[in-house]
């Protein structure tokens, strides 16, 4: 373990073994790291693919192939963006996050990064997504800036509402507005609805999430759709991805209605109706591996849309 100031920097309880955080960073860095959440990488991934999506979906609409170079920036802004609204998430629970059995072993809590130190690092992380969000666009680069008003909001809903889920779903989802734009230059029906599509997804999968914490919670005040639904979590889980795979095929036949697009959405809908039928709501370890399994369905309708943008430019 590496120390700061005297003190150790411990791995969180839900890290998992990172080569690039536990093996190839000097120990000063690697809470900084683990601020930012490079060890667990499912949260940029789940940032990102909406971003895909709607990149994806809008070159097939406009019979372009795929912007490669839009992908990697959005890969490289979901990492780093995903990092700032960690820290700054961390910033405001410090507190909370010391009653809980899975975070109290995070960077400011354990006390190997100080909440100023946080706040200049995610300062950096901040201009670092800015410079990515200017290569864009005028309406990406707008919309960019909207983007940070629900990751402000989103610590202090979740003090007084059993459905924060909402308000992170209107930030997790904002790829599928800027990811269509980027190609486009403006907004348009598709990706509207590719947005609520990835709202109601959102709150499906951080519902599941929502699950490891659900007897610590309550002790520290905190609310989750998890406790809201209580028993009844499997139902409402489903009714978000049933509306998730409703928004995301009104999408595609508004944009892109062929083989590939559908298949991917088939995919997508298949994968989710897989976790809700196997849902577990008393074993933490389970509820997280469904959560991370996200990945695998948002790349399934990645995929999708790649094939039918690729199929549509040549």
């Amino acid at each position: 373990m590496s120390e700061i100031s005297g003190r150790h920097d411990p791995k969180p309880a839900d890290a998992v073994r990172s080569l690039i955080v536990d093996r190839l960073l000097p120990g000063g860095a690697r809470p900084y790291a683990r601020l930012m959440r490079l060890d667990r990488p499912i949260g940029w991934w789940l940032l990102l693919l909406p971003c895909w999506w709607s990149s994806a979906l809008a070159s097939a609409a406009t019979g372009t192939a795929p912007n490669l170079w839009h992908f990697m920036l959005f890969l490289l802004g979901a990492v780093v963006m995903r990092g700032a609204g960690s820290v700054w998430n961390d910033i405001v629970d410090r507190d909370l996050d010391r009653s809980v059995e899975r975070t109290r072993n995070r960077p400011i809590p354990s006390g190997a990064v100080t909440a100023r130190q946080a706040a200049a690092f995610m300062g950096a992380l901040l201009l670092t997504g800015l410079i990515i969000l200017f290569q864009f666009n005028g309406a990406t680069v707008r919309l960019g800036f909207l983007a940070m008003l629900p990751v402000v909001v989103y610590p202090f809903i979740k003090r007084f509402s059993n459905h924060p889920q909402i308000v992170l779903g209107f930030a997790f989802a904002w790829g599928g507005l800027v990811g269509w734009t980027a190609i486009t230059g403006a907004l348009a029906l598709p990706a509207v609805l590719l947005y609520l599509a990835a709202i109601v997804w959102t709150i499906g999968y951080d519902t599941i999430y929502a699950l490891q914490d659900i007897e610590d919670d309550p002790s520290v005040g905190i609310g989750s759709t998890a406790l809201a639904y209580g028993e009844k979590v499997p139902v409402f889980v489903g009714v978000m991805y049933v509306l998730a795979v409703a928004l995301v095929t009104g999408a595609t036949t508004l944009a892109a209605p062929g083989f590939f697009a559908f298949a991917g959405v088939v995919a997508f809908a298949a994968h989710l109706g897989a976790q809700v039928k196997v849902m577990r709501l008393d074993d933490p370890a389970f509820a997280l591996r469904q959560f991370k399994s996200n990945r695998d369905a948002g790349l399934l309708l990645t995929a999708g849309f790649l094939l039918e943008a690729l199929y549509r430019a040549f």
